[in-house]
């Protein structure tokens, strides 16, 4: 399987799942406090969106990642293809 390698792309997926965290602590204390549900509801949206995007980056990262497959074995591109499909199968 596939490691991000990749120091800034790492950083960037690091800051953007503590942004999220933020939020959903930010969603947490709204909850508790008693704050509207649609300005709840509009909150968990948007962490939801933004797991998305992190999810993509790092499916994106399998998608590119060489799979130093053996002689004989599936091409690379096809290889790399089938995992992110079970990848979205799994997770998507």
């Amino acid at each position: 399987m596939a490691v991000i390698r990749d120091e800034k792309h790492k950083g960037d997926l690091v800051l953007r799942l503590k942004r999220v965290e933020g939020q959903l602590r930010g969603i947490q204390s709204m909850i508790e406090s008693g704050e509207d549900c649609e300005k709840v509801a509009q909150q968990i949206s948007a962490s939801r969106r933004a797991l998305d995007k992190a999810f993509f980056h790092v499916l994106a990262c399998a998608i590119q990642a060489d799979p130093g497959s053996p002689a004989g074995a599936k091409p690379a591109a096809e290889k790399r293809i089938q995992n992110a499909a079970e990848l979205l199968a799994k997770f998507g």
